[in-house]
């Protein structure tokens, strides 16, 4: 953990200093699900999911909003062959550039079968790029962040607290495995899954520039007050949990048009091919299995956002702006990141 003005900071290095003002404040109210569309297709990393639509998730209790913002699965049913019930939602608007600040209460990871995960993708995979800001499988102690792009993309291994697993950000890169991109883990098991939890949650802030991207994340106890007043300024957080600055990479070219996701899967192709490897094959034989049979085991595994608001640079205009094809189905092969079949570098 690393202190500057005697605030512990869990993040990844700044990347821009810009004075921020806000541009989107997504809410608490039902209004927060107005701005999203539910994806009800089949899940591109071959999850044992269903994904269901805004009215059946509000009618089986797997979303609400009073004062916070609850998305969860089912918790009560033996799944059907299609999958355990589950909500993926995506932004109706795109941003280019920003500062997403995500005030987060709890979170579905640390429980064998699930995969969460909080990100933003663009409209043409992997062409408009891939921000993945909290991600994890099974009993996973610490969150990845990783970035996806096109080739031509590398990031230095220099300016943040967390360990570096992979540098090209391209997919198909050579010695890399397929699908890693360039990620950055981290080290604190404050940043995901139950110990994030049992410690009441705490602030992601994602910036986003010309010049890279970065993500902090600060425990609730030590969120800046910048933060808290609604100026939030980068340059006062110290040292980052992952800095994606560029080895050799022109961002603006990588990563633009991005919509934010959060979404819940089960198994697929990472939790399911690591399943064997890790305390949860003493649970069941296959991840399957396990996710159908026990619904009681994902009573925890819900998102609670206390809030989502998106900044941007005062000194530009702005950036964000409605996906004409946001309710289209057709995004399926857009979702970079959900349909991979493996991703490695993780402890668990």
């Amino acid at each position: 953990m690393y202190i500057r003005s005697t605030l512990p900071v869990l993040g990844l290095a700044a990347t821009g200093m810009a004075a921020y003002i806000l541009e989107d404040d997504y809410g608490t109210s039902t209004s927060f699900f107005d701005q999203f569309s539910f994806f009800t297709a089949a899940d591109p990393t071959g999850g044992f999911v269903s994904y269901v639509d805004r009215a059946t998730a509000q009618n089986a209790g797997l979303i609400s909003a009073d004062g916070a913002v609850y998305m969860g699965v089912d918790h009560t049913n033996v799944a059907s062959n299609s999958g355990r019930q589950s909500v993926r939602i995506t932004s109706t608007k795109s941003y280019t550039h920003g500062l997403v600040i995500l005030d987060l209460a709890h979170m579905p990871g640390g429980i064998c079968g699930t995969w969460p995960a909080f990100w933003m993708v663009g409209p043409d995979w992997p062409a408009n790029g891939e921000i993945d800001i909290i991600e994890g499988v099974n009993t996973q102690a610490t969150n990845q962040m990783t970035l996806h792009a096109t080739d031509g993309c590398t990031i230095a291994n220099d300016g943040f607290t967390g360990t570096l697993l992979t540098s090209n950000c391209y997919d198909y890169a050579r010695g890399q495995p397929t699908n890693a991109g360039c990620g950055i883990a981290a080290t604190s098991s404050l940043t995901y899954g139950t110990a994030f939890n049992n410690a009441g949650g705490g602030i992601y802030a994602t910036e986003w520039t010309s010049a890279g991207i970065s993500i902090w994340f600060f425990p609730r106890k030590y969120t800046p007050r910048d933060i808290r007043n609604g100026t939030p300024n980068p340059e006062n957080w110290g040292t980052p949990l992952a800095s994606f600055a560029p080895g050799s990479c022109d961002f603006d070219s990588h990563f633009s048009e991005l919509q934010i996701v959060f979404d819940t899967t089960f198994c697929g192709g990472w939790a399911s091919s690591v399943w064997d490897s890790g305390s949860c094959a003493s649970e069941a034989s296959s991840c399957q299995d396990f996710v159908a049979n026990n619904p009681s085991a994902f009573t925890e595994a819900y998102w609670l956002i206390n809030s989502l608001q998106v900044y941007q640079d005062a000194s530009s205009a702005s950036v964000g702006r409605v996906n004409a094809t946001e309710h289209l189905q057709a995004q399926l092969p857009l979702e970079g990141r959900r349909r991979r079949s493996v991703r490695h570098g993780r402890g668990f």
